[in-house]
């Protein structure tokens, strides 16, 4: 190495720890709340995702669900599609790391040749037929002087983090979707016990109506009302059947079985009372939705990209050296006489390229601008999932006590209602009317009830994953009857 490249080389390493990324500050967002406007104990928080979230679902104390819930981390495809996808983005980042080293590339060949003898002063004397045995090795490195590489790692790590929060978005909507689905097939199970009972009963009116009929005791009129609202119960029955094989079959997928060969049992009593919510914690809670972390993360890595895309209006300094045996007779390759090498830096500056640069940078501060706004739409959006199903919680659970008085004035009606008929006070069709009303009543308290549970399961998604009671009595937003947020 020459005189004046040993002096520039200390210069060229000083220039290292230049970067030409901006400086990244995480996105600025709303300004958060003091408070959830629907429960005014809660803060909100900064995410942050690495936080354990634990079975959350075990809170709903159903074994069958716990059972089901453990085989969808180690069953679902689109989870394993996802821890792919992860593996992949640290590969990747990995790959890039590769580039603080430098790269060595061994070479050998023996080459035999012929000389043309029409070349330019070719000689005659000279032998045109030569072999030229060559065995060496390359060394290259880049000098990261202004942070090409520095950012490309960073921007590789940012996205390898963003997968592995994606993978966190899919593992706990997954959960999620379970349980809401689980919910729903139990309320099924309810209906259709309901719906069955109430076919069969109604099959007893009308047999009752025909005979009252045919001794004279009903009109024709009362027997149509009965096949009527026979036939009605029965039409709902199969609809609920339908829903409920579709909610099996979508359970089936979620933990990784074929549809055509999983079954779930119907339960013969199931009620669903959504778990406590302690006060205080969705402030913590909050902090670990990954679907934030990973937006966040996408515009810290678009952030690295611009000081890549940056760093093209700079020349490139580069350290390289060959050294080898060369010679044209296999008896001499390896001697001392046979030796080469060469080392020294190198510099290349692109002069003109027609605006590519200026464009690719454009390019970059635009991703940017998009994954700061993806970024702050994920900060707005999880604000409104927790609105949303903390006031869901809050106006079901009145529903639920209006419906259950709803449901008891509709069991009075009936049983009033049939005693008028049996009276002869009145027609069957106000027995009817009594019977449907009370048969929506019913149905209504389950699809409460359904409810409940799928806004409880969806306010755990929103927080971010499960939450777990201190051990102490403290306060908190009682899913019992009667109890105020």
């Amino acid at each position: 190495m020459s005189a004046r490249s040993a002096c520039l080389l200390p210069l060229v390493l000083a220039l290292g720890a230049c970067s030409l990324a901006p400086t990244y500050q995480r996105p600025e967002t709303a300004a958060a709340p003091p408070e959830f406007r629907e429960s005014h104990d809660w803060k909100f928080a900064q995410p942050a995702d690495t936080a354990p979230r634990g079975p959350w679902w075990e809170q709903f104390n159903d074994p069958g669900l716990n059972v089901l819930e453990v085989k969808v981390s180690s069953a679902n495809q689109d989870i394993k599609a996802a821890l792919a996808r992860l593996q992949q983005a640290r590969a990747a980042a990995r790959s890039s790391r590769a580039d603080y080293m430098p790269t060595v590339t061994a070479n050998a060949s023996a080459m035999p040749g012929r000389v043309s003898a029409n070349k330019p002063f070719f000689s005659s004397a000279a032998n045109p037929e030569y072999r030229d045995n060559v065995l060496g090795a390359d060394v290259s490195y880049e000098l990261d002087v202004w942070g090409r590489v520095r950012n490309e790692v960073a921007a590789s790590n940012a996205l390898a983090a963003a997968s592995a929060a994606d993978l966190g978005v899919l593992d706990l909507s997954s959960h999620a979707e379970l349980a809401t689905d689980y919910f729903a097939l139990r309320g099924a199970d309810a209906n259709l016990r309901l719906l069955n009972d109430t076919v069969t009963a109604y099959q007893k009116a009308l047999t009752l109506t025909q005979n009252l009929h045919s001794g004279g005791a009903a009109s024709a009129a009362d027997v149509a009302q009965a096949q009527l609202q026979l036939q009605n119960a029965m039409t709902q029955a199969a609809d609920t059947q339908l829903q409920r094989s579709q909610l099996e079959h979508a359970i089936a997928v979620l933990v990784g079985e074929s549809p055509s060969t999983f079954t779930l049992a119907p339960v013969d009593d199931f009620k669903a009372m959504p778990p406590a919510v302690a006060l205080g914690l969705p402030s913590s809670l909050l902090e670990r939705r990954p679907d934030i972390a990973s937006a966040e993360r996408r515009a810290a890595a678009a952030n690295a990209q611009i000081g890549v895309a940056r760093v093209a209006f700079f020349p490139t300094f580069s350290l390289s050296a060959a050294a080898g045996f060369e010679s044209t007779s296999a008896a001499n390759w390896l001697s001392a006489p046979s030796r080469f090498w060469s080392a020294g830096p190198s510099a290349a500056l692109t002069l003109f390229d027609g605006g590519r640069r200026r464009a690719l940078t454009d390019q970059a501060r635009g991703a940017y601008d998009e994954a700061a706004a993806d970024y702050r739409q994920s900060v707005l959006v999880a604000w409104q999932e927790v609105e949303d199903n903390l006031v869901a919680l809050r106006e079901l659970e009145q529903e639920d006590q209006s419906e259950t008085a709803a449901n008891t004035a509709a069991q009075q009606a009936l049983i009033q209602a049939n005693y008028r008929y049996k009276g002869g006070i009145a027609s069957y069709l106000e027995v009817v009317v009594a019977q449907n009303a009370a048969l929506q009543a019913q149905l209504a308290a389950t699809t409460i009830e359904v409810r409940r549970m799928s806004a409880s399961v969806l306010l755990v998604k929103a927080l971010g994953g499960g939450w777990q009671p201190d051990k102490q009595d403290a306060p908190a937003l009682s899913s019992a009857k009667g109890s105020q947020p």
